[in-house]
């Protein structure tokens, strides 16, 4: 069936303050497609979408109601489910973000399971994430790998406390470090990972996430500056056996691997998405 979507918000009428509103009616009024607007007033209850979806006539609090309509207002301007409901899903566990971090998206679970896959033959392997941001990387690798030594380095001091926030919440273990890129790294490791900003400065696409941060996205150029420093700072903190994997754009595949072989690299491949993409280099062998 297809979802309902109203024109105009929340035009819905209640009593003062909006007593009275009935969860279904709230959803129907709301201007956003229906799935969200249920997943937004569970969120804003505290409940689960399936309650509502069950008791759709379920009388809903004056000061939720205003809780609710701020958050489809927001969802309307554009703002991204993920940071309305202050969570995200990622490697099948939810992560806590906010307006300091990147979104996890799905192509980065691809950077993450070929860190596994060539984390597999190696015992007590020290790992290091670059730009952890929200930590998903970092923290998933320590939570699938539980003899892991894991580090991330993170140079927003906001973006460092909520991956901090995340670890606790999820029983991982990593050494967070504030700084920058390899700045604070005093240690070789078995495999460096990292998801940097590579949008380019002139790609259409980087209007369509205004609301996320923007040195979590570009580098301000042509989107490779921060591929750079990651791939060519690599030889010098990795052990003998160790291996690079970075994740980039979709159209970087070629320049990220000149780049590796460039920096010293004798074995260098791309690894492909779930869309078919050039996503992941691994790079070893230097």
């Amino acid at each position: 069936m297809k979802q309902r979507t109203i024109s105009s918000p929340l035009t819905l009428a209640a009593g003062a303050g909006g007593e009275g509103v009935c969860a279904g009616d709230l959803i129907a009024s709301s201007g956003i497609v229906a799935s969200e607007a249920r997943a937004l007033l569970a969120f804003a209850l505290g409940a689960t979408r399936e309650s509502l979806i069950a008791q759709p006539q379920r009388a809903i609090p004056a000061a939720i109601v205003a809780s609710f309509r701020d958050l489809c207002r927001r969802r309307l301007a554009g703002e991204p489910m993920a940071y309305l409901q202050a969570e995200r899903e990622f490697f099948g566990r939810r992560f806590r973000v906010d307006r300091s971090v990147l979104i996890p998206r799905p192509e980065t679970e691809c950077l993450v399971e070929a860190a596994l896959q060539q984390l597999r033959p190696r015992k007590r392997p020290s790992v290091l994430d670059l730009g952890t941001g929200s930590g998903c990387i970092a923290i998933t690798i320590a939570l699938e790998r539980a003899d892991a030594e894991v580090s991330a380095t993170e140079l927003s001091e906001s973006a460092l406390e909520l991956a901090r926030v995340n670890a606790a919440a999820l029983g991982a273990t990593v050494e967070f470090i504030h700084g920058n890129w390899y700045a604070p790294v005093r240690q070789l490791y078995d495999l460096i990972v990292s998801n940097p900003p590579y949008v380019a400065v002139n790609d259409p696409h980087l209007a369509e996430l205004a609301c996320e941060p923007a040195t979590a996205l570009t580098d301000g150029a042509d989107g490779l500056g921060c591929l750079r420093t990651v791939i060519e700072g690599a030889p010098a903190c990795l052990n003998g056996q160790g291996a690079l994997l970075v994740e980039h754009g979709y159209d970087q595949g070629a320049q990220v691997r000149a780049m590796a072989t460039s920096s010293g690299f004798r074995s260098v491949r791309t690894l492909i998405d779930l869309a078919g993409v050039e996503r992941v280099c691994v790079a070893s062998d230097f």
